[in-house]
């Protein structure tokens, strides 16, 4: 038994495949991720992802998220309307969601389970990444691929990935990131912008798959933690259940030693998760259950388009 890896039982079912209930949660997660998107705090998605290249395009009309410091200021003045300069190397971006849906995610302790917190991000980022023209496309696992839509633009792409990610009901439990990130690589064909969305729990070692990936394309890393898994409850004698095995046993969690155990299992794979990103040159960011993920977004896709623009 995997004991630093047991969780403790989802507190209501799976989703299911009814179409109307699907459909509902679409609508939901459409409006949820629309409200974050109409925020101008949030800061421009077209910018971040783009560099300046060094060969000069064309110069088109500011849009809202494009950077103050693209304006071309001498045809702003001219047309009395905001100009931006446009540079080779923002082209075409691909867009690949690579979601686990595997049966760690069904945990949570606090205000959402972990997968509804994927689901929620997930919708986020393939509404900005419509929203910017770019085609997008996702990939769901487990210990196998359980659904790839290759990357496409339009609404009612996005809303098929949306249906296809509340309505999974996935035929596997555990976790093969590795396989996740290989077939990835496999089936992109051109340089693209790869979200993994995942715990990372039970994924194994990820060095070589995940430098095969980061090789080609511009890939980001958000952990989906909860924060009893750093910070155990003291609340005595607990069946616990490892819900990608199905094992169960018997843990004392009024005993300090077995928490502090526990806690540590946990902070040792936050921070060689964090070593391993740095070592592949991936971006890693941190998303808790228990926080608004809105905030750390709009403050990610800040600090990396800042840094973009230097």
């Amino acid at each position: 038994m995997r004991l630093p890896d047991f969780l403790w039982r989802p507190r209501r079912p799976a989703p299911t495949a009814d179409s109307a209930a699907a459909s509902r949660e679409v609508r939901r997660l459409e409006l949820k991720s629309r409200r974050f998107m109409d925020n101008p705090a949030l800061g421009p998605y077209p910018s971040l992802f783009r560099g300046h290249g060094i060969e000069f395009s064309e110069v088109r009309e500011y849009q809202p998220g494009d950077p103050f410091q693209a304006i071309d200021w001498k045809v702003t003045a001219r047309m009395r309307r905001p100009y931006v300069k446009r540079f080779v190397e923002e082209r075409e971006l691909a867009v690949l969601l690579i979601v686990d849906v595997s049966a760690s995610n069904e945990f949570g302790t606090r205000k959402a389970l972990k997968r509804d917190l994927v689901a929620e991000v997930a919708s986020t980022l393939a509404l900005a990444a419509m929203r910017a023209g770019d085609p997008v496309g996702m990939l769901l696992f487990s210990d196998r691929i359980e659904q790839y839509v290759r990357p496409a633009r339009g609404r009612n792409r996005n809303l098929r990935l949306l249906h296809e990610l509340v309505s999974v009901q996935p035929e596997g439990k555990g976790t093969d990131l590795d396989l996740a990130l290989a077939t990835a690589a496999r089936m992109l064909t051109v340089r693209s912008l790869v979200f993994v969305i995942s715990d990372f729990v039970g994924a194994g070692d990820l060095a070589r798959p995940l430098l095969g990936l980061s090789g080609r394309h511009d890939v980001v890393a958000l952990a989906v933690d909860d924060p009893a898994e750093t910070t155990i409850p003291a609340s005595g004698w607990v069946e616990v259940m490892d819900p990608e095995t199905g094992d169960r046993a018997i843990v004392d969690l009024g005993d300090a030693t077995v928490r502090q155990r526990l806690a540590e299992h946990s902070t040792t794979g936050a921070r060689a998760l964090e070593r391993l990103c740095a070592h592949c040159h991936v971006d890693l960011m941190r998303l808790r259950t228990d926080t608004p993920y809105e905030s750390r977004l709009s403050a990610f896709f800040a600090a990396r388009g800042r840094r973009r623009l230097r």
